[in-house]
């Protein structure tokens, strides 16, 4: 069986996702004709290629216009809907997706309307696809934690379909611990907990979420390899890193694949996976980001098989749906 063969066979779950990353641009201009609003661009095409950036913020300042068009449950359902094919096609059977409730509420859109579509879809998605899901709702880091606070107690009617709480946005000059306090409200609700550090922001970055925050996961991470002692600690710590190679290099954090340490840090024993980050703007899904990665960096067959087992592993699915993929990964590894 060649890589290309395994990737597309081997059971795998995506758990860094922003749902309003995969907003294509075709879509955009779907919902905006629904929504009756007026985009200032001819038409998709002209769109696309914008998705040009060089920066995390040139890639952000584009991407908060284009959820401009998001604005029914209808619009989030046909959005999630649209994600989960995608997770068919690519064999991914379980999914933790992020959804930033704070880009919506300020342009009025009721917080009901954004999670009520989000789920109906994963439900669907589950009954109709067989795929698996859970819903992190991530605070913006450029909004002060006042702003997040506010969003918290929005989102107490809805907790039960809410398994964590994540930080997004743009990471440079908002460290981690300006958030403590909501993500200690958090903790104690008992969500699971994640945020973004080290992908534009220092390895410090990672140890504020590591020891301010207290999270469980850590999103991108992938300047950890600036601290020797860091790696080690995270590595004896299975404390996974929810890697995003096309993001990575569309975003300029390396500039070329062939850079990515995806690999070097496998190696080193930290619990690494792939994931697509915001699909639609980056150039692909879940495997894409593997074959991009494959022709990049020559994975053996083994390191495939570990990014996928990585990925389960790092879910918060049960140790018994854990075992069970587990288990299909390795039928599908023995069956080469």
């Amino acid at each position: 069986m060649s890589n290309s063969e395994l990737i597309k066979k081997i059971p795998k779950a995506e758990l860094h996702l922003h749902i309003e990353g995969t907003l294509e641009p075709k879509m955009v201009f779907q919902l905006a004709e629904r929504n009756n609003i007026k985009l200032p661009y001819a038409n998709a095409q002209e769109l696309a290629a914008k998705y040009n950036f060089s920066d995390l913020q040139s890639f952000l300042d584009l991407y908060y216009q284009a959820t401009d068009v998001l604005q029914t449950e209808q619009d989030f359902f046909d959005l999630t809907w649209a994600y989960l094919e995608h997770c068919a096609e690519d064999n991914v059977v379980h999914c933790e997706i992020f959804f930033d409730p704070q880009s919506h509420t300020s342009r009025g859109v009721p917080f009901a309307d954004v999670i009520q579509g989000i789920h109906k879809a994963l439900v669907a998605g589950e009954e109709k696809l067989g795929i698996t899901s859970q819903l992190i709702l991530c605070f913006l880091r450029h909004l002060p934690e006042e702003d997040a606070l506010k969003t918290w107690d929005e989102a107490q009617p809805w907790l039960s379909l809410i398994s964590g709480v994540g930080l997004d946005s743009s990471e440079r000059d908002f460290p981690p611990n300006l958030f403590a306090n909501v993500f200690a409200k958090a903790k104690e609700a008992g969500l699971k907990l994640v945020a973004h550090a080290g992908e534009e922001g220092p390895a410090q970055y990672i140890e504020q979420a590591l020891d301010i925050l207290k999270i469980d996961r850590i999103d991108h991470g992938v300047r950890i390899t600036e601290s020797d002692e860091l790696m080690d600690r995270v590595a004896k710590d299975n404390i996974a890193l929810t890697v995003c190679p096309l993001s990575n290099v569309r975003l300029c954090v390396y500039s070329q694949m062939q850079e990515h340490p995806l690999l070097e840090l496998l190696d080193r024993g930290l619990r690494v996976m792939i994931n697509s980050d915001d699909p639609a703007y980056f150039g692909g899904y879940m495997n894409q980001n593997f074959h991009a990665v494959d022709e990049a960096l020559n994975p053996s067959k083994e390191q495939i098989i570990l990014l996928a087992k990585n990925s389960i592993l790092a879910s918060f699915l049960t140790d018994q749906e854990k075992q069970t993929w587990l288990d299909k990964i390795d039928s599908v590894a023995q069956s080469n």
